[in-house]
Parts: structure tokens; C-alpha cells; sequence
């Protein structure tokens, strides 16, 4: 954990030379978890009880965060599916028609405010949530979100591409001209830019090996809730020092 540092300026989509093929290590990462006393409830605060909603990544769905869930219950929690479905299409929609239903459900399971995990774009969308809806959001814990920004890998940003053309084809005038870009002028990218609730607790977790986002944009800016772990973009979620960290930070910690 420490300051932001400043970084060059970049244009909106700009790629970034990362290394990718350090994500091939996810796996690694994986087989760790198992052994490490983390993953079985040791050393770490015991949950409350409290509703926990986790949204998967770009191109992701709610099952690779099966692990994670069942670690999430564990430990005492009540996790959720996010039930957004593939993680490839408008945000602004997938918040609306899926997401928030959700939300609700985990909400009403409990009668209090719910937690918020995101893992990489769902981390985003998770950010949003918690702007348009704060009197149901106790804390978002983002892993590895680009929160500040669109700054990836070129491969990334290509495929991006091809299901920004996909949204439009598919929705047509159902979703604005400019959508899944920063210049998109819908409620996912107006609560973005806004002020965040201080009402929300946050934490940003990132990692300056990741492959796949430039780590400048995955942090806040405020040190206190900006935390530094070593793993891979994908292994975020399912590396033990990421669980640690979300453990305490789920207790108030």
C-alpha cells in the first residue's frame, strides 16, 4: 500500500505494453490458494453475516467466481450471484436489467446493506452501483478495476472493440451512440465521474504485475483504501493475499 504515483498522461483507449503472458501464472496462483490457511478461515476476522454481491470481469461470468463465493460463506458471509450473465455487453443494461435485481435480493435477504466485490470491469460496474444506490451498499471492494480510466493491453482494448460493435448491432437505438466508451453519456458512465459516496466504504486492491490493466488506473488516489498485493490480473481472484486483504477490509478492518 502507499501514495498514487504520477504516470504519463495517455489518451482514452490507449494500449499499454504490459505483460500478459505473466497471466499464464494464474494457475499457479490457484493451486496455492488450497494450501494457504487464508482460504480455510485462519488468521482473518470471521464475517457478520452480512449479504455479499460479486461481479465477475470483462468477458467473464459469475461461475469462474465459484471459488471465491464459496470462500466468501466460509468465512461467514451470505454470497451472491451477480446473475449479469457474460460480462460483453452495455453495462448500463447489464446494471439495469440484471444486476440490480440482484442487488435487491441479497438486500432484502439480510434487511441491511450489502458488500460489493468486482473483479476487474465488474469492479467498474460495481462502483457505479454503489453511486446510484448507496442506501443499499455498505462497501465495493474492486480487484484490479480500471476505476480511473481506460488504460489495457492491445488485445484487450481489440476485443473491446469487437463487442462495443456487437452492443450496437444488437441493441441498436436501445443504447446510445457513444456506449461502452469513457465519451458515453449513460448513468454507468455519468456515476463514474461523479463524487463517490462517502457513505461507501472502499477498497481498491491492484497489483503492479498485471497483465491485462495498467495498475495506475486501478487506484483511488487515497492511500488509506488503495492496497498493493503481487499476483496476475486474473489470479486476484484467487490469490490468498487478495482474500486476506478482503477479509479484513469486509470486517472494517
Amino acid at each position: 500500500m502507499g501514495p498514487r504515483r504520477h504516470h504519463a498522461v495517455r489518451k482514452e483507449h490507449q494500449p499499454v505494453p504490459l505483460p500478459i503472458w505473466q497471466e499464464l501464472l494464474a494457475g499457479m496462483e490457484m493451486a496455492f490458494l488450497r494450501i494457504s490457511p487464508v482460504f480455510w478461515g485462519y488468521a482473518i476476522p470471521p464475517g457478520d453475516g452480512s449479504a455479499v454481491v460479486v461481479v465477475p470481469g470483462f468477458l467473464g461470468t459469475d461461475l469462474y467466481l465459484g471459488q471465491f463465493r464459496n470462500w466468501l460463506e466460509r468465512i461467514g458471509y451470505k454470497p451472491f450471484y451477480s446473475n449479469i450473465g457474460w460480462n460483453a455487453d452495455c453495462p448500463n443494461l447489464l446494471i439495469r436489467q440484471h444486476l440490480s435485481r440482484a442487488i435487491e435480493t441479497a438486500y432484502q435477504s439480510t434487511g441491511r446493506k450489502i458488500h460489493l466485490i468486482g473483479h476487474s470491469l465488474g469492479g467498474t460496474i460495481a462502483r457505479a452501483v454503489a453511486s446510484q444506490t448507496p442506501d443499499r451498499i455498505a462497501s465495493v471492494i474492486t480487484l484490479g478495476a480500471p476505476i480511473n480510466g481506460v488504460a489495457a493491453h492491445a488485445s484487450i482494448l481489440r476485443t473491446a472493440q469487437l463487442v462495443r460493435e456487437h452492443i450496437l448491432q444488437q441493441h441498436g437505438k436501445n443504447v446510445l451512440p457513444d456506449c461502452y466508451t469513457a465519451s458515453c453519456t449513460c448513468n454507468f458512465v455519468e456515476s463514474l465521474r461523479g463524487k463517490f459516496p462517502k457513505s461507501v466504504r472502499q477498497t481498491a486492491i491492484y497489483t503492479k504485475t498485471d497483465g491485462i490493466v495498467d495498475w495506475h488506473v486501478c487506484m483511488t488516489g487515497d492511500p488509506n483504501v488503495d492496497f498493493e498485493v503481487s499476483a496476475t490480473h486474473i489470479g486476484l481472484v484467487f490469490s490468498p493475499l487478495v482474500y486476506d486483504v478482503v477479509a479484513r477490509r469486509l470486517a472494517g478492518q
